[in-house]
């Protein structure tokens, strides 16, 4: 049945999951679905396939990659799992709700209850500290953890009061993640999050985010281009053209201090 427009009672799924073993993922229960997902776009005359026939499941707590080059689809992928977009054809459930045709107010509620966002760039408001960043979601969420604590779970309990021009693009990106993750979301989607750091930076990134996936359980996936990163997760699904060529299981989870690339 279509998403209700109110606010619906759903569950936080993998409360308690660590996330930590494929095992883990290959058993948990599924959260999100996709069957025969499509996206076309209209350019002009021209008809672009951005996604075509795609099916994926997301387990609770699983830490998922979606590996492909510029153009492969995998952010228009991230977009119609977050809500951001909606298919052209195919189906698309979180829990029991479809969310194929779910209109612009449903598709909102999904994203501001259940969904925590972090992008390449990192969308800090300059004029508010990192701390006042971190508020202008736990003071509209219904079950936030204080902001405080979101940061000092990225490691910035001393940077609470500096504005962004006074953190590194690192700390950025770290303040992006606690205000992701300050609402407590079921699902978070991050869109090549180390693309503008540099390696030594891009790994502490990569760490708040296995410690994200790993205390809180919260269900993560992480587009990138970058191979090198496919070793952290539970799966990696390899995206072309649009499709999805295969997907791999890591029987284990290699850690972001033993990535290089």
């Amino acid at each position: 049945m279509p998403m209700p427009t109110s606010s619906p009672d759903i569950a936080t799924p993998g409360a308690g999951s660590t996330g930590s073993d494929a095992s883990v993922a290959s058993v948990a229960s599924i959260v999100f679905s996709l069957h025969g997902v499509t996206k076309t776009y209209q350019m002009g005359e021209v008809e672009v396939h951005a996604l075509s026939d795609v099916d994926l499941e997301l387990r609770a707590g699983e830490f998922l990659v979606l590996l492909g080059a510029s153009g492969s689809g995998k952010s228009t992928l991230l977009n119609i799992l977050g809500g951001l977009d909606t298919p052209t054809a195919g189906t698309l459930h979180y829990l029991d709700h479809d969310l194929t045709h779910a209109g612009d107010l449903a598709l909102t509620r999904f994203r501001r209850e259940h969904v925590g966002f972090v992008f390449q760039f990192y969308n800090l408001i300059p004029s508010l500290t990192a701390l006042e960043n971190v508020q202008l979601v736990t003071e509209i969420s219904d079950d936030p953890m204080s902001a405080v604590d979101a940061l000092s779970m990225v490691g910035l309990q001393d940077r609470l009061h500096h504005f962004p021009a006074q953190l590194s693009g690192g700390e950025q990106q770290r303040v992006a993640i606690a205000r992701a993750i300050a609402k407590r979301p079921d699902l978070l989607l991050c869109d090549e999050p180390t693309g503008a750091l540099d390696f030594r930076t891009g790994k502490l990134v990569l760490q708040v985010l296995e410690r994200v996936n790993r205390e809180l359980g919260t269900t993560t996936a992480i587009i990138t281009h970058n191979a090198a990163i496919a070793g952290m997760a539970d799966r990696v699904v390899y995206l072309s053209s649009g499709r999805i060529v295969r997907i791999e299981s890591n029987a284990h989870r290699v850690s972001p201090e033993e990535i290089e690339w």
